[in-house]
């Protein structure tokens, strides 16, 4: 009789917890380095702009608030030898420098003349727009964009033009068709005159920015709540307020402040309408700073001027970041 055969055990299919928990370690460690260069590639695609931003914006920034506390003049600069550090009597001087306080007033008063007439025919254009037919408002957008495209030196050049004593546009228009004597007139004897034809230039050049962005924050108005509102008995002003103001504040609000900071920093509008050599009364701050640095040959004090006046503007540029950080929580 023959003997039974042992039983011969067959293997069990694995259970999936069981499969699942042998298969994570290898996949984990297989998965681990791949991890860990997906962690460091988005800082690795931002490394460049990190960089450039640095090189352009932070490094002379930091070389400006030193050379503010040092004695830099012209043999310094060409030598390349540290200036004598001195601390704070660069400010100390402009400070206690009585035409500092008038440029700064001068500045303040052009700035707010620029933002407030920018932002009124700005807006004014932008609501025009959303009543033209398609094509009138196509155009206009393209007019606008050629405007804010134009280089700084060619508008300018216009300005000057129009502005000209025996050949421009502007006196010739006031005495032959209003009947006012302008002939052989100087627009810039007066400073309040010059400043008006320095304004209409940066004025000119800010408001396609101010236009086009307005209008694309209208038109994210619902139009459903403006026809309620005007058959429930409000005025177009009552429309504004209630309705479409709320709607565009955020956006008005960001414009208007980098309309300060822009119109606060004026440069070469001034300094090419003048010939590159501006008069004592057409000093703005940027003017100022330029004459110290670069013909009174104090370069710690025309950096002492620009950190005075990136500290004047630190308000603006955080209630500015602030508005961003508001329309980002909205959105």
């Amino acid at each position: 009789m023959k003997a039974a055969d042992p039983p011969v055990s067959v293997p069990q299919p694995e259970q999936p917890e069981q499969a699942e928990q042998h298969d994570a370690p290898r996949a984990a460690a297989g998965r681990a380095p791949g991890r860990r260069v997906g962690a460091y590639l988005p800082y690795a695609l931002i490394a460049p702009t990190v960089v450039a931003i640095a090189a352009v914006f932070v490094w002379p920034l930091v070389k400006t608030v030193i050379m503010s506390f040092q004695d830099v003049g012209r043999r310094e600069l060409w030598t390349g030898q540290a200036g004598e550090w001195v601390g704070f009597e660069q400010f100390t001087n402009i400070l206690g420098d009585g035409r500092f306080w008038d440029v700064v007033w001068r500045t303040v008063l052009f700035m707010v003349a620029c933002v407030v007439v920018t932002m009124g025919v700005g807006l004014f254009l932008a609501q025009a727009m959303q009543r033209m037919s398609l094509w009138i408002r196509l155009a206009l957008t393209a007019a606008l964009v050629a405007a804010w495209a134009m280089p700084l030196l060619v508008a300018t050049s216009i300005f000057r033009w129009f502005a000209d004593s025996d050949y421009g546009v502007m006196n010739m228009v006031l005495t032959k068709y209003l009947g006012l004597d302008f002939r052989g007139h100087n627009w810039w004897l007066d400073p309040k005159q010059g400043f008006l034809i320095i304004a209409a230039v940066v004025i000119w050049g800010a408001i396609p920015f101010v236009a086009i962005t307005l209008y694309a924050a209208l038109t994210q108005v619902p139009r459903e709540l403006e026809e309620a509102a005007a058959l429930d008995g409000a005025g177009a002003f009552g429309v504004f307020r209630y309705v479409t103001w709320p709607v565009i504040k955020p956006v008005f609000q960001m414009v208007a402040t980098l309309s300060v900071i822009w119109d606060f920093n004026v440069f070469g509008q001034v300094f090419l309408m003048r010939g590159n050599k501006p008069e004592p009364e057409y000093s703005l701050l940027g003017i100022y700073s330029f004459e110290k640095a670069f013909e009174s040959n104090s370069f710690s004090q025309g950096a002492a001027i620009s950190l005075i006046t990136v500290l004047l503007l630190s308000g603006v540029a955080v209630y500015y970041l602030r508005q961003l950080l508001k329309i980002g929580e909205v959105e």
